[in-house]
């Protein structure tokens, strides 16, 4: 489920910052455009609904496993 209030703009950046790729590699591997994440980054624009759900499935998949942990245990 996406979260309409999430703070996309951090999120797009520690993603793209764990993975250790340029905002151009990371919009190539969600197959967006460099600005797009450029703008997501800078806050000047929220991911689209499609691009959200992307986002989410990375971030579960890239966390490290002692906070799912934690979340899981909340």
């Amino acid at each position: 489920m996406v979260n309409e209030n999430r703070d996309y703009a951090a999120l797009v950046k520690a993603l793209r910052q764990r993975l250790g790729l340029t905002q151009e590699q990371f919009a190539h591997h969600l197959g967006v455009t460099f600005a797009s994440v450029n703008r997501w980054e800078n806050g000047q624009v929220k991911p689209s609904p499609l691009a959200r759900q992307k986002l989410e499935a990375l971030d579960r998949q890239t966390m490290p496993a002692r906070i799912v942990k934690r979340r899981n245990s909340s």
